[in-house]
């Protein structure tokens, strides 16, 4: 190894970053995988995995220890528009595609963390907990390594390649200056867990109210995963009172507050956002973002943990090129990834948004919501797209957006629009 700690230094011990460890360490690269965090740690998210993160799950050895910690199963989504109307989708429908599993995984990331890093070190890349980077190591306009902050001490970790999976505060992206915040919408997130919420099914559930949205999800072992996401202007109100906030988020809204008349918290809440921030390119000389570092948007379509495995999955070849080739051609193989993870993305990135910016407009979303209730095979396909096994090229059509905005057809019409979707 000369004068280089590893090969490959990976910033971030989450799904992003310990997928990224285990697919590079199995291909023979030498791996360091380091993180602030001590393990089993909390983390604010939904912990929602789609029917195609199964796949990656299997691929990385990991889907039979996830089975095993006991998940909960979900059937797909119902959402619940500020007027009160719902519409339901499933993942196994009659639309003609199908997912790795009819089914997706909602499990607590204190779990699923936990087996993933495990997954790296059988792989062989070697785990640093408690090592906080704080910043990055420079020689001639290349990243060589970062600075290290461990136990109390400063040390560099000197690498061939620094592949930032370290989330949507990622230091590695800042100190690149390659992540940008977008203008709008800005909205942040509470998070928490709790028992005995009344009436939790096997459908997530995401209900849209004027000023932000609730999610909820059974996350297995009778403990439901509780996500307020409001206004970034909002966060002021939250300052070193989140369980309050929420209490009276919650209580303020009668279509959901008497669910919750039985239930007791489990966890204190978490703060996470503000979310809408996207690098301007995932790739510098001799560093690399994926996951959540290099893009997210709002977490409403339940992206982020499919997007981290499936992008390490994609930069793994780029990244062993990149180490195992003289600097000039690193440069070529990490451009190469950068364009490959926008063309695998790009279609989903545009449902993201399009489905987050109507939640910033009750009456659009009214509408959208109504069309969705009388066409069950429309929010099948939408629901399909965000569980990533339906091309979001379904959804994106003329055709489909059109009828989502301006109304239903009659039951023939609808019957012959539904295959003309499919084909």
């Amino acid at each position: 190894m000369g004068a280089f700690d590893a090969e490959v230094i990976v910033v971030g011990g989450g799904p992003a970053g310990s997928a990224t460890a285990s697919f590079l360490a199995r291909a023979g690269v030498d791996v360091m995988l380091l993180d602030k965090a001590h393990f089993p740690r909390e983390k604010a998210c939904a912990e929602y995995l789609s029917p195609q993160a199964s796949r990656l799950l299997a691929e990385l050895g990991a889907l039979e220890a996830v089975e095993r910690a006991g998940p909960a199963r979900l059937k797909g989504m119902r959402v619940h528009a500020p007027d009160g109307r719902s519409f339901l989708g499933e993942f196994d429908a009659p639309h003609g595609f199908r997912g790795f599993s009819d089914h997706g995984l909602a499990i607590r990331r204190t779990v699923l963390d936990s087996l993933l890093l495990e997954r790296a070190r059988h792989h062989g890349a070697r785990i640093v907990e408690g090592a906080a980077v704080t910043a990055l190591l420079q020689d001639q306009g290349r990243i060589r390594g970062v600075m290290v902050r461990c136990d109390g001490e400063r040390r560099e970790v000197r690498g061939r390649l620094v592949v930032g999976a370290d989330g949507l505060r990622t230091v590695v992206g800042r100190r690149l200056g390659l992540v940008r915040a977008g203008a709008w919408p800005r909205r942040i997130a509470i998070v928490m867990h709790y028992a005995g919420v009344a009436d939790v099914q096997a459908h997530g559930e995401m209900h849209v109210f004027r000023d932000g949205y609730l999610g909820l999800a059974d996350v297995g072992g009778g403990i439901t995963n509780v996500a307020i996401v409001v206004p970034a202007t909002r966060a002021k109100e939250m300052h070193g009172a989140l369980d309050s906030f929420a209490d009276r988020w919650i209580a303020a809204r009668p279509a959901v507050a008497p669910r919750f008349a039985g239930a007791a918290r489990l966890t204190p809440s978490m703060a996470t956002g503000p979310f809408n921030q996207r690098a301007r390119r995932a790739s510098a000389p001799g560093a690399v973002l994926v996951g959540d570092a290099a893009d997210f948007f709002d977490p409403f379509t339940g992206e982020g943990i499919y997007a981290a495995l499936r992008g390490a999955e994609l930069l793994t070849p780029y990244a062993f090129e990149a180490v195992r080739s003289p600097d000039a051609k690193q440069d070529i193989a990490l451009a190469a990834y950068d364009r490959s993870r926008r063309a695998e993305f790009r279609g989903k990135w545009a449902v993201e948004r399009m489905v987050g910016m109507a939640v910033g407009f009750p009456i659009l979303f009214n509408r959208a919501a109504r069309v969705l209730a009388e066409r069950r095979d429309m929010a099948d396909l939408l629901v399909g797209v965000t569980g990533d096994f339906v091309p979001a090229r379904q959804v994106l059509r003329p055709g489909y957006l059109v009828r989502l905005l301006v109304g239903s057809a009659s039951s023939g019409q609808a019957r012959q629009a539904a295959r003309s979707t499919i084909s």
